[in-house]
């Protein structure tokens, strides 16, 4: 079966663990290869690209990993700028890093503040709580200036109240940047709540891929059952 997702759309993946879920946004970002299949992204064949080509393409594509992937023992404005770090050369990267430029330090306060917690720019990361450390993840993802935003279970260690306000802006920031948006989401009530369509995956494969506001509950029940076979696509 083909997926398809088109520029700007914001699409929720859901199922069970296992599933297949991590394994999907990895092929969109080419962080993983295909056994079988294509994997094409803005018209080109990922599985055809040079080393130097898929740089390229994994540079328009911010990634937020389920456990965030932070440095912890490092300021907050470190950690963002380095989102951008596999696009500069190493002495670059080492002097952004450890001697950021003023337009660099105003560049990350100006995401920090668009994600709420600019006031934290020059604290250790490790200081934060859990809930401003998915801030800092996000707006990291937007310092590479992506087309895409992929999240892996980006709310999966932070309490509801959290994790509403951070799929409400990721949400928010790709539809007022234009972003395509994949995020994967365990909670049906969030998934259901901000995402316009899902994905079901369960076993490796599509169970269903439509409107969220028409799929019905036994559909949510039948792909997490885990004493019944994969649902019908």
């Amino acid at each position: 079966m083909s997926l398809r997702i088109e520029p700007g759309e914001a699409v929720g993946l859901v199922g069970p663990s296992g599933a297949g879920k991590t394994t999907l946004l990895r092929l969109l970002n080419g962080s993983q290869r295909v056994t079988s299949g294509r994997v094409w992204v803005n018209g080109s064949a990922l599985d055809s690209l040079s080393r130097t080509e898929l740089r390229r393409v994994r540079a328009g594509i911010g990634f937020i990993h389920q456990d965030l992937c932070l440095i912890p023992n490092i300021r907050v404005a470190q950690n963002v700028v380095a989102g951008q770090l596999g696009q500069m050369s190493l002495a670059r990267s080492i002097r952004e890093m450890v001697y950021p430029s003023r337009r660099l330090v105003e560049r990350v306060y100006a995401l920090l503040e668009r994600v709420g917690i600019g006031e934290k720019i020059f604290e250790r990361t490790d200081r934060l709580s859990g809930g401003q450390m998915q801030r800092v993840a996000v707006a990291r993802a937007l310092f590479q200036e992506p087309t895409a935003l992929l999240a892996d279970e980006p709310v999966s260690s932070v309490d509801p109240a959290r994790a509403r306000d951070t799929v409400d802006l990721l949400v928010r920031i790709s539809r007022e940047d234009r972003l395509t948006l994949c995020v994967s989401l365990h909670s049906l009530e969030l998934a259901r709540a901000y995402l316009p369509r899902l994905i079901g995956i369960r076993d490796g494969r599509v169970a269903f891929d439509r409107a969220s506001s028409e799929i019905h509950d036994d559909e949510f029940a039948a792909l997490y059952d885990l004493n019944s076979g994969t649902p019908d696509a």
